[in-house]
């Protein structure tokens, strides 16, 4: 597998591609970082690490990808393993794949929701017959349960974050192989 730079339009039919943003991280483990992306995408990869105002001595990049589906969930969970990091991955639908995205928080740890064309984060009927069974007729009930599958604690924590990177640039790469 080797990461190439994008070449522009949408990815080959069988890929995807999407984005990760490590919205902060302790300045010692940039390096370590870096170096897992790269094992997961299989090349080099080079970071524009920036301050974090949201958080004094942390840091802040984000980078694009395209691969093949899965490559998201390969990168969220690698990135798992580090401490006291808050980060977000997305991987675009593609065919026969739906969407995805990985929020993790050192506080409310990762939370995995599949995502429409959009973006907007699906729940499935199932859940939904499971929301409604579980509320008892209980509208308090039913909103946190939804709120919580929407990942509202997640955003919460990790808006200051996000805010504080507005107008950050964004490099594209491709996972070959």
């Amino acid at each position: 597998m080797s990461v190439l730079p994008r070449q522009g339009g949408a990815p080959r039919a069988g890929w995807t591609r999407g984005v990760v943003f490590i919205h902060a991280t302790p300045k010692a483990l940039c390096s370590h970082i870096q170096w897992a992306l790269e094992s997961v995408l299989g090349s080099r990869v080079s970071l524009d690490w920036r301050d974090q105002p949201a958080g004094p001595g942390m840091m802040r990049a984000d980078l694009s990808w395209t691969g093949t589906p899965g490559t998201g969930a390969a990168i969220a969970t690698t990135l798992k393993g580090f401490s006291g990091i808050r980060y977000e991955v997305t991987e675009d639908a593609s065919a026969g794949v739906d969407g995805a995205r990985w929020s993790f928080t050192p506080s409310l740890g990762i939370l995995h929701s599949r995502t429409s064309a959009n973006g907007d984060i699906v729940l499935t009927e199932d859940r939904l017959r499971e929301i409604i069974a579980l509320a008892q007729g209980s509208v308090e009930a039913m909103t946190e349960m939804i709120e919580e599958c929407l990942g509202a604690d997640h955003d919460e924590e990790l808006d200051v974050f996000r805010h504080a990177g507005e107008g950050s640039p964004v490099r594209w790469l491709h996972k070959v192989g």
